[in-house]
């Protein structure tokens, strides 16, 4: 980012957070982020309501400038899996970073879910609540039932919805970008997208506009009514679904393929995810039978006998390759994250869960016009 774009976003983001209520001095946030060229200033936001104790990027999006700056001023730690699927290695890690404090768990993708119980009942400090990004996320956390803490979601909140519909664009945008370093082109490919959600209905949106061809699998039979109103070929079954498509775009957060659907796409297929390849794809179960070379830069070519797909950004989510830009519009999002953990930093806010007030996000819907709207277009 330019200067004056970065001096600009620390102003928007200090009217967001200017709240005049103080946390404690013993309270801390942690948090998980895409460390996107866009996110330093949004750190030193959170910083200002609670100080950061730790700053956990996930891996397959971080900007090397984003963390240099980053880590002149925070602690920057490795994100996985595994050390929050482990109860032992998690205390551990929250003990290192603030034991004794006051904690506020800033998430995206669910991290904390498997072990937020006993973080709450182990940690020798306080678990004031968490504050979940992502749908996927969010739903990890309803899978726990009534939670420990509070749990904020800004997964379904209205000023997300322009952030999902701008990422499905992002997402089409970097999925031609990497067929077309192979030479091929998106229209006149027959695409399957599985998964209507959010991000799947705006890929699918975008696909179409595009003069593609699609259709739509979604296990969910309201989703697929939903798909089949606005005008898409909705198929029976996920074989069918995969069978004759060119392009094959994952959109569910929870494993579209498993181990026997590789063999059902077409021959020449190109795969891609809206997310990590360990949460959309059974990649693990081709070791073995298929070979895998590179054909260009972030393509991989999957080959068995009689059979070949592409595979794109090995499995992860294509559009952070390029930066998973959708402007200014994911500044909202940030500021409703902001808004919920400083309501987490107050300490009074009771086990559940939890959404955002709508005034409060009317008032960071007028701030963010204020800042980024262009001049007279907003009256």
């Amino acid at each position: 980012m330019e200067t004056f774009e970065t001096a600009r976003l620390d102003r928007y983001f200090r009217a967001v957070t200017h709240t005049g209520n103080p946390v404690g001095a013993d309270t801390r946030s942690l948090v998980i982020t895409h460390l996107l060229a866009d996110r330093p200033p949004f750190i030193r936001a959170v910083d200002r309501i609670t100080p950061v104790a730790g700053v956990l990027p996930k891996p397959k999006s971080v900007h090397r400038a984003a963390a240099r700056t980053v880590g002149l001023a925070y602690s920057v730690d490795e994100l996985s899996r595994d050390r929050f699927t482990d109860p032992d290695a998690a205390c551990a890690y929250l003990e290192q970073r603030a034991a004794g404090q006051a904690v506020v768990l800033l998430d995206v993708g669910g991290y904390f879910a498997p072990v937020l119980a006993e973080l709450c009942d182990r940690f020798s400090g306080r678990i004031l609540g968490v504050v979940e990004d992502t749908e996927n996320g969010h739903r990890r956390y309803l899978e726990l039932g009534k939670p420990p803490c509070a749990v904020y979601s800004v997964a379904r909140s209205p000023l997300k919805q322009s952030e999902d519909h701008l990422v499905g664009q992002s997402i089409v945008f970097s999925t031609e970008a990497l067929m077309r370093s192979r030479g091929d082109i998106l229209p006149g490919r027959a695409a399957t997208v599985v998964g209507f959600g959010k991000l799947g209905s705006s890929i699918a949106r975008t696909l179409h506009a595009k003069g593609v061809r699609v259709t739509v699998y979604d296990a969910d039979p309201v989703r697929a009514t939903q798909a089949l109103a606005q005008g898409f070929h909705v198929a029976a079954s996920r074989p069918a679904a995969l069978a004759t498509a060119g392009m094959v775009m994952c959109a569910t957060g929870n494993l579209a393929l498993r181990g026997e659907d590789f063999t059902g796409l077409a021959n020449g297929a190109y795969l891609a995810s809206v997310t990590s390849s360990e949460d959309e794809l059974e990649l693990d179960t081709l070791t073995g039978v298929y070979e895998q070379s590179v054909v260009a830069e972030h393509v991989i070519r999957y080959t068995t006998i009689g059979h070949y797909f592409y595979l794109l950004a090995s499995g992860n989510a294509v559009n952070f390759l390029h930066g998973a830009s959708v402007g200014a519009f994911i500044f909202l999002v940030q500021a409703e994250i902001l808004a919920a953990a400083a309501r987490c930093a107050s300490g009074e806010v009771e086990p559940g869960y939890h959404e955002v007030p709508e005034a409060d996000r009317r008032r960071i819907a007028e701030i963010w016009l204020a800042h980024f709207n262009p001049p007279g277009a907003h009256r």
